[in-house]
């Protein structure tokens, strides 16, 4: 098989629009069955029931990050995206047509476990083809793959679940990854790895503890951006006492914002030539943010905490782009899909501990106490951030860069 060494920018950039698309179809399939428990509930399925249902591709994807990274590594970018969203369709496709509740189950199950071919995956397309100039940038974009398709499974599977059922609710998602597996199959080309070099290939967890700290750093920073995300919404309707149109239309806001965060953080880091050094930043204001939200919402300054929310909503989703990428470029090209394996996973666990914990929390000490846990849980992962890779300070590259022989590329 020939490898390709160079593409156009043009070529660059649609790999990164497609890879956005994957993303997206597999944030639709995950996290866009819990809109299905109102179709669920409505056709006599007890809510407990339903919510395992509905949590079935999340468990699928957790199981599995990890092992998609390890055949990432092994097989290259290109199959893995077509073979992923290819498992989402026909999990979702037999899923649309079945009539046992085992079985949606397990096909949910099954669509989850696709699901999660497409996080290390894109993630690498991007770290291989696009310069250190550049990376953070593109991968600020790919970021906000998962609010993209939380909210395009908003505005679509509620409303074919009522009007046509669950079975056409579940096809939304099915016939995006059908896309994306066709799209990929025709368009994605793996980038160049260099041959051979036994430094290349040795683990890069041995021996140095750079990529724990940034998996426990982004463990810990999960906290904030969960407590935001699960309970704004809550704390509007019950503390402040918005209407639900109102405290949603705010919570909308909130995430189109967080989006545009991801984009400038990782633009920000191209500037500064690091990952690490806005990401200690990023820390730090996720820290003060929620402590400040904690302050206000005890004294009750409704007008100055809602601009505070504003801006967590900003700074705590701003870290995810900075960490994986960082993942992804330190652990090199024959370790990065398990790493980012590793990274999501991470990720995930802790989203999933956030609301009992914090439910508890909340119904313990209130509003102003979680948040201010929250900043405490923030400002321990200021020092956890490790400085740049000393080999990357040295030649001056990009922090986790690195080098590739006969790589050039101004764009």
């Amino acid at each position: 098989m020939t490898t390709v060494t160079q593409i156009s920018a043009v070529r660059r950039w649609s790999m990164l629009a497609l890879g956005v698309f994957a993303q997206s179809a597999s944030a639709v399939f995950v996290h866009g069955t819990p809109f299905l428990l109102p179709a669920l509930t409505n056709r006599g399925m007890a809510l407990p029931t339903a919510g395992v249902l509905v949590a079935m591709p999340t468990v699928g994807l957790v199981c599995t990050l990890i092992a998609w990274g390890y055949v990432v590594d092994r097989i290259g970018e290109r199959k893995v995206l077509v073979a992923g969203p290819l498992v989402m369709f026909v999990a979702g496709a037999a899923a649309a047509v079945t009539t046992h509740d085992f079985a949606l189950g397990a096909l949910l199950f099954v669509g989850g476990v696709g699901a999660a071919s497409t996080n290390g995956a894109s993630g690498r397309v991007i770290v291989g083809w696009f310069p250190p100039h550049r990376r953070g940038l593109a991968m600020g974009i790919r970021q906000t793959a998962q609010p993209l398709g939380v909210g395009i499974a908003a505005l679509t599977i509620p409303p074919v679940a009522e009007h046509h059922g669950v079975a056409a609710a579940v096809l939304v998602p099915a016939v995006m990854a059908g896309v994306a597996a066709l799209a990929c199959l025709v368009a994605i080309i793996d980038p160049p790895r260099p041959k051979g070099a036994a430094a290349d290939r040795d683990n890069p967890y041995r021996g140095d503890a750079t990529l724990w700290r940034i998996h426990g750093v982004s463990v810990l920073l999960a906290v904030p951006q969960g407590v935001v995300w699960t309970f704004a919404l809550l704390w509007l309707h019950r503390d402040i006492g918005w209407s639900l149109p109102v405290a949603g239309a705010v919570v909308t806001a909130t995430q189109i914002l967080g989006a545009l965060g991801r984009i400038g953080a990782g633009a920000w880091s191209d500037r500064v030539g690091s990952r690490l050094r806005p990401l200690r930043q990023i820390a730090v204001a996720a820290a003060l943010c929620m402590a400040g939200l904690g302050v206000t919402a005890w004294t009750q300054w409704w007008w100055l905490a809602i601009g505070l929310l504003f801006a967590a909503s900003v700074i705590t989703v701003s870290d995810n782009g900075l960490a994986f990428t960082a993942v992804a470029e330190i652990a090199g090209p024959y370790w990065s899909g398990r790493g980012l394996g590793m990274q999501n996973t991470g990720q995930n666990l802790a989203m999933a501990a956030i609301p009992p914990v914090f439910g508890a929390l909340v119904t313990v000490g209130g509003f102003p106490a979680a948040y201010l846990v929250t900043a405490a849980v923030a400002a321990m992962a200021v020092p956890l951030v490790p400085a740049d890779p000393k080999a990357h300070r040295e030649n001056g590259s990009t922090a986790g860069v690195r080098p590739r022989a006969g790589r050039r590329d101004p764009r």
